[in-house]
């Protein structure tokens, strides 16, 4: 397994180039883009982002050394199993444009989110219309040839391992899988019992590490890696048995406690070298 971080962990005022070998200098492999809205940072994609700095961007991390692992969005935002055909269609538009950037940067696949509109909507129908939304669009993508990962995100979606797994399969298609977060689960779960049961469905993992208020379902907070009630011996050798061998993918953000962002790329990269010591 190898190590990225994604975008957002970085100083959004940094841009890409300089982001690109501050990460490559933390000793990170990779690093997992984000199509966001331009004013997040001055290192998102867009919906616009031309074609020309696509391929700056690619020839930047292929000089230095560092692998574009994935493409995130923040934009889904319940679209995807909306009851309005609009944002339905903004969802579909958004895959597109997420693989599309992915293909053109040499990554292998993108990230998706389901779900999201509880308590707008009945589950069952969201469920019936963010699995419609990806359906009618897998032949698409199988084309396309890239991974379209969808993740267990704090949307009230995916609550247990079965219902990421039969989201999946009633899917049916090798480029339809897992983008697992291990950190999401922690507060009313054990993650590698979700890696047990998702397996080989897992085609990219982000890490992160969360402190439970006590027991499951207590509550809790995100802490730094290592810190937190995630145990990374279970969670890696859940993973090396499931015969995942991609990136992790380090999704934290900057402790207002830390004053130095270069520091604490060092810090998280040091921190996900010492969970790598149990591969």
């Amino acid at each position: 397994m190898l190590k990225s971080l994604n975008a957002w962990t970085v100083d959004s005022s940094v841009c890409f180039g300089d982001m690109f070998r501050q990460v490559r200098a933390a000793g990170f492999d990779g690093i997992e883009l984000n199509v966001d809205e331009p004013e997040r940072s001055s290192h998102s994609l867009t919906m616009q982002t031309p074609t020309c700095l696509l391929h700056e961007i690619r020839d930047i991390c292929a000089e230095i050394g560092l692998k574009i692992v994935s493409v995130s969005s923040s934009l889904y935002a319940g679209k995807m199993g909306s009851p309005d055909a609009k944002d339905r269609a903004f969802a579909k538009a958004l895959i597109r444009r997420q693989l599309e950037c992915a293909s053109l940067l040499g990554a292998d696949g993108i990230l998706c989110v389901p779900g999201g509109q509880c308590p707008r909507i009945p589950y069952a129908q969201d469920w019936v219309q963010s699995l419609e939304t990806l359906l009618s669009m897998r032949q698409e993508i199988e084309q396309i040839g890239l991974y379209v990962d969808v993740e267990n995100v704090w949307n009230g979606f995916f609550t247990a391992p079965h219902a990421m797994v039969d989201f999946i399969d009633e899917i049916g298609s090798p480029y339809i899988g897992a983008y697992f977060d291990v950190g999401n689960v922690v507060a009313f779960s054990w993650p590698e019992a979700w890696i047990d049961a998702l397996g080989a469905r897992i085609h990219h993992v982000h890490v992160k590490d969360f402190k439970r208020n006590g027991h499951l379902n207590s509550g809790g907070a995100f802490v730094d890696l290592g810190e937190g009630d995630v145990n990374w011996k279970d969670v890696i050798h859940a993973l090396r048995h499931a015969g995942f061998k991609g990136y992790l993918t380090g999704e934290v953000f900057k402790p207002e406690s830390e004053p130095d962002y270069l520091q604490y790329y060092q810090s998280v990269s040091q921190a996900m070298d010492a969970l790598l010591v149990y591969e």
